[in-house]
């Protein structure tokens, strides 16, 4: 699962002191498996929340030492995220707005035309809304129209690109189902029958940036887990997945943003 946050399993509060700064992380409880190593993990996300996976039955001072030993580069993910984050403002869906597609930005223009239908298109640099009548609703109706867009597009950009990648995964058999899902706090996922689900707004982003979420998702049909095999699987696809994965990472909050 390629996650923006992830809080599955029972959660816990603290914080840690880094200069004169507190800064709070959140432990999340996992059973540990049988005849797998026992890890203690760290996430920093885009959101400013600090996750750390430990197991069911990890000591407090273990998980407080793990901590403190990735302290400057918690602190320092910490500071990047949140510069991303100033820039970051709800969507009011109104002319001047920036949107994003693969990659690219777009700057949104809405405009009203009796004799039209309602559509949205891109044209010239821009992404172009027209409304066949303006109301107290415009926001709403915008809002509507370019999230409906963006899942279309999506759906023929993951097909395009799932068709293009099957021949790398080579563990795959047949042409998995996927399914076009809003999240919010994940690009995508895999289920244990294998059928991948793939958040809209990950179109949004550049093409590779697309190509890890789903060959990332395509390795979950093969390892269930992050295990070891399954970040080698993923490195023998895109040897260099962490600097893409940085990259959408970077982007995560202006692309989820609506």
């Amino acid at each position: 699962m390629t996650s923006v946050k992830s809080t599955e399993g029972v959660t816990e509060e603290y914080s840690f002191i880094y200069g004169d700064e507190a800064v709070p992380y959140e432990v999340v409880r996992k059973p540990h498996t049988e005849g797998k190593k026992r890890k203690i993990t760290i996430k920093v996300h885009p959101s400013c929340e600090v996750v750390v996976n430990a197991p069911e039955d990890a000591g407090r001072a273990d998980i407080h030492d793990a901590v403190m030993k990735r302290a400057k580069w918690i602190y320092d993910a910490l500071k990047e995220f949140s510069s991303h984050l100033e820039y970051v403002q709800e969507k009011q869906y109104v002319s001047g707005e920036m949107q994003f597609y693969l990659g690219r930005r777009y700057v949104l223009k809405v405009v009203e035309d009796s004799e039209a239908i309602s559509t949205v298109k891109m044209e010239r640099g821009k992404l172009l809304v027209i409304l066949n009548r303006f109301n107290e609703d415009k926001q709403a109706l915008t809002k509507a129209l370019v999230s409906g867009w963006y899942k279309v597009r999506a759906e023929r950009i993951f097909h395009q690109r799932l068709a293009a990648l099957l021949p790398e995964a080579k563990w795959v058999e047949g042409i998995p189902i996927f399914r076009v899902m809003p999240m919010q706090k994940q690009w995508g996922s895999c289920s244990a029958k294998g059928t991948l689900m793939l958040n809209p707004h990950l179109v949004k982003a550049p093409k590779e940036c697309i190509d890890y979420v789903i060959l990332h998702e395509l390795c979950h049909i093969a390892e269930h887990n992050h295990s070891d095999r399954f970040w080698r699987l993923l490195a023998s696809v895109m040897p260099h997945w962490k600097e893409v994965k940085s990259q959408l990472d970077g982007m995560a909050e202006l692309y989820l943003s609506e």
